[in-house]
């Protein structure tokens, strides 16, 4: 996905998130990344000690689902975590 795709699509998001909840609220994030310990550590390291992470590995092994929710504040906030998230090589958001 190119970068104005991303956008495109976290702005969609962001649409839909300041139009349906109310912040603050409890939101669940959800990314794929490729089976690799730094990239997990490198996504570990952008949600904080009282998050709450559940990993599931692919039938196949290669990847790894992570769902971590999170009290968030606000609709920005959010996105600005997914931004983050997505610039580490190899992520994809759910």
């Amino acid at each position: 996905m190119g970068k104005s795709d991303r956008e495109n699509e976290l702005e969609r998001l962001k649409a839909i998130l300041e139009s349906g909840t109310s912040w603050p609220s409890v939101y669940l994030f959800k990314l794929i990344i490729p089976s690799d310990h730094r990239i997990f550590a490198l996504v570990r390291g952008l949600f904080p000690d009282e998050a709450r992470i559940f990993l599931r590995n692919s039938e196949s092994g290669k990847y790894i689902i992570i769902t971590v929710e999170e009290l968030m504040l606000s609709a920005d906030e959010v996105i600005g975590r997914y931004r983050k998230a997505l610039d580490i090589e190899g992520v994809i958001m759910l």
